[in-house]
């Protein structure tokens, strides 16, 4: 059964910051990540693609390593958006986050075309820092754990 995120707070970042290669609606060349609510925790779902091969019918661990982040900052981005009373959809513009840290442990080799499924945790330590802790499926099979710090994205990245 195939799942859909019809709600992804990537959809609403403004044009200048919708160019990341992981989850940026504006980047051809890039993953297209989009990260929404299901019920109190996130969820990115990708099909990896034949070009993100490491091995033939295993998924690259860059790929993962990416997925992990940017669904880390987006997870991020809807929990402070919540905070100040919005959600994705309802016209205001959410707040954009940028990494810290990012931290994976690569469980089981990820099988190639099946969708991947990000799961993400999220705990606020600081106004303007959160952490999210994200589990990846491929079908029932836990492949990769990640940590991402996020930080506000400082004023100073605007263009």
């Amino acid at each position: 059964m195939e799942q859909l995120v019809t709600k992804a707070i990537q959809d609403e970042y403004p044009d200048d910051f919708a160019w990341c290669y992981g989850c940026g609606r504006l980047n051809e060349s890039g993953h297209h990540f989009r990260t929404g609510w299901q019920g109190d925790q996130t969820v990115t779902l990708f099909t990896p693609e034949p070009e993100h091969t490491a091995i033939p019918g295993f998924v690259y661990g860059g790929v993962m390593a990416s997925l992990i982040d940017c669904h880390g900052t987006g997870s991020a981005a809807l929990a402070l958006h919540r905070k100040n009373g919005h959600e994705v959809g309802d016209g205001s513009e959410p707040p954009r986050f940028v990494t810290a840290s990012l931290h994976v442990d690569f469980l089981k080799p990820t099988p190639q075309g099946i969708e991947l499924k990000a799961v993400g945790k999220i705990t606020e330590i600081h106004p303007k820092k959160w952490q999210v802790d994200t589990e990846v499926y491929a079908g029932d099979t836990l492949c990769a754990r990640g940590q991402v710090v996020a930080v506000v994205m400082p004023s100073t990245f605007k263009a």
